[in-house]
């Protein structure tokens, strides 16, 4: 059974290689933009979720202005209020996810 399960995970990894957006409603270009941020940020720290957020937070603030915020992470929920036009919610890497928004 936990063999079943290993090869099960090891086949989601490999089909989960791109980034799966959740929801946004982001304009196309910040969207892209954004996502370019959310996926080398997660790919340089893969087990450092606070210097993951830190690096996604100061370039959105510097690129789209301040204050974004962001969590990322494995497994959690949220209901914020944010910024219409400004939310970006994205799977990267298959479990990692990225929620970004703008207040």
């Amino acid at each position: 059974m936990a063999e079943q399960q290993f090869e099960d995970m090891e086949a989601f990894l490999r089909v989960a290689k791109y980034t799966l957006v959740k929801y946004t409603d982001m304009n196309t270009e910040m969207k892209e933009e954004a996502m370019d941020i959310c996926i080398t940020a997660v790919e340089k720290y893969p087990n450092d979720a606070e210097k993951c957020t830190q690096m996604i937070k100061d370039q959105m603030d510097k690129k789209f202005g301040a204050p974004w915020h962001v969590v990322v992470g494995k497994g959690f929920s949220y209901e914020i209020t944010y910024e219409m036009r400004n939310l970006l919610y994205i799977y990267v890497g298959g479990r990692t996810a990225v929620l970004l928004w703008k207040m």
